[in-house]
């Protein structure tokens, strides 16, 4: 990769997240953290506001942007492959937004790399979530965001019912299973709960803040700690 290509990679990556870390960009660059270093110092010295040291991690200062990017016609490919599979397995809502992004997307590229990535031989048949169940994703996607509890009545893979209150805080897709990550107001724990089992739910209007020991980033440090203590963490 030329140093120009490189640079503004570096760009991309820092203007990517929140918080960008020398070894993360390292790692994808395929460089030394020592050329990272060097790199965004340079950067530095020309102006981009990159915020941050060493050893800590790099963020992009407000006031900076880059003119619009070009994509190749394997990324244009990869995004029309990336939004036809994720439709069949996302919520009414995002798979519309999905379509509409990729359209406006398509429509800016030149003509062949649009003709490439449009004939692209990749498909999704249908046969995903079931309506109902692409329904319920939904509500628990919006509440999470919303930080708004939300009431559920579940049936457990004994089909056992029950119904819960629950801080939703997270969405996650294991293929072809979604499940929802929560704080349930019950059993004063963490729960995980299958989206395909809830048979209904209905948003609140009672709206809650993290509180120690009760927010996603508690959960996954739990998990790590029981992923050690099973010998599954390397």
């Amino acid at each position: 990769m030329r140093r120009a290509d490189r640079l503004f990679h570096i760009i991309q990556l820092i203007r990517g997240r929140r918080l960008t870390t020398a070894a993360y960009m390292a790692q994808r660059l395929e460089v030394s953290e020592r050329t990272i270093y060097r790199d965004v110092a340079d950067l530095q010295f020309q102006g981009v506001p990159i915020e941050g040291e060493a050893g800590v991690g790099y963020r992009l200062g407000a006031g900076f942007d880059l003119p619009p990017m070009m994509f190749t016609q394997d990324e244009a490919k990869a995004l029309v492959a990336s939004v036809r599979m994720a439709q069949v397995w996302l919520d009414p809502a995002l798979a519309q937004g999905a379509e509409d992004a990729l359209g406006k997307i398509l429509s800016v590229l030149p003509a062949d790399a649009r003709v490439a990535a449009e004939a692209l031989a990749v498909y999704a048949p249908s046969g995903g979530l079931p309506q109902s169940t692409q329904r319920t994703l939904q509500t628990l996607r919006e509440a999470v965001h919303e930080r708004r509890k939300v009431f559920i009545n579940y049936k457990d893979l004994a089909d056992k019912p029950s119904e819960r209150t629950l801080r939703p805080l997270g969405c996650f897709y294991w293929g072809k299973v979604w499940t929802l990550a929560a704080w349930c107001e019950q059993r004063n724990d963490f729960r995980s709960f299958r989206v395909d089992r809830v048979t209904a739910v209905r948003r609140l209007e009672e709206q809650f803040r993290d509180e120690p020991g009760r927010t996603l980033a508690d959960l996954a440090r739990l998990n790590e700690a029981r992923a050690r203590e099973m010998g599954w963490a390397q």
